[in-house]
């Protein structure tokens, strides 16, 4: 059986050493091609993503979607990687961003049995098995809930025009907003309790919460992708489908943060 813990830890190593090659933001800013998922690739994501794969291409029967390369292989174990969520903070010195990797029995965010995000700001691991909970270094979530009322909201996915554009929709909902520029960070501060809702504002691909997205529903948190009028479970784990998403401690203020980002 696949231990599939201590190879996320080998990956963390292996970008760990990266970033130590790549230790300013000259080395990792520069854009070195275009991802299949549409962004640019820079010179930290290259590498980090590389130096993962070289780590997961000798899995067997694995298929592999990653930000940069896309779909490689086809086995029925699907494995999704962000080498680096929230590239920009990495490529400034911003300590925060991590990396994610979440891996599945099929094709849709259902079927992610295992999520991964470790923070290299912070040296926190959060992980999460379906049926089995979620943790925090070792130690398991849900003692500490998110309030019933949004007293930190995390807008995420942002652009100034884009905060413009939505930051009136939530007064009145949100007392307080925090930008901190990783998604699935974001959503493992849910998941502990520390903030109280989550939202991006533009579309977020499957690479950027499958992770994440399991330890918000393994401790029975609302997340929703509010572009698309099906269930949650059912999103597709690949690079092409893209949905706002919206998610908190209940359905109900999940849907309220949902609704009025949509109106």
């Amino acid at each position: 059986m696949t231990d599939w813990l201590e190879i996320c830890r080998a990956c963390v190593a292996d970008v760990r050493g990266v970033l130590e090659e790549l230790p300013t933001r000259a080395e990792r800013e520069p854009v070195v091609g275009q991802g299949l998922g549409g962004d640019e690739t820079t010179a930290i994501d290259k590498a980090a993503e590389d130096a993962i794969l070289a780590r997961l291409r000798v899995l067997p029967d694995i298929t592999i979607v990653s930000e940069e390369v896309g779909r490689l292989g086809d086995g029925p174990t699907v494995v999704v990687v962000d080498p680096i969520d929230g590239s920009l903070n990495a490529k400034r010195g911003i300590p925060f961003f991590a990396v994610s990797i979440a891996v599945a029995d099929g094709e849709t965010m259902g079927d992610v049995h295992f999520g991964y995000v470790y923070d290299f700001g912070t040296g926190e691991e959060w992980a999460a098995r379906r049926g089995g909970g979620a943790t925090l270094n070792g130690v398991p979530l849900g003692a500490v809930r998110p309030k019933d009322e949004i007293e930190i909201l995390a807008f995420e996915a942002t652009r100034t025009d884009l905060i413009a554009r939505d930051v009136s929709r939530v007064d009145g909902l949100a007392y307080r907003l925090r930008i901190m520029g990783s998604l699935a960070l974001s959503l493992c501060q849910l998941a502990s309790g520390r903030i109280d809702a989550v939202c991006s504002l533009k579309g977020a691909r499957s690479v950027d919460i499958a992770a994440a997205q399991l330890l918000v529903r393994e401790l029975g948190y609302a997340i929703e992708l509010f572009d698309d009028s099906r269930a949650f479970e059912a999103a597709e784990l690949d690079l092409e489908g893209r949905s706002r998403v919206a998610a908190a401690g209940t359905p109900e203020l999940c849907s309220r943060l949902a609704h009025a980002l949509s109106a």
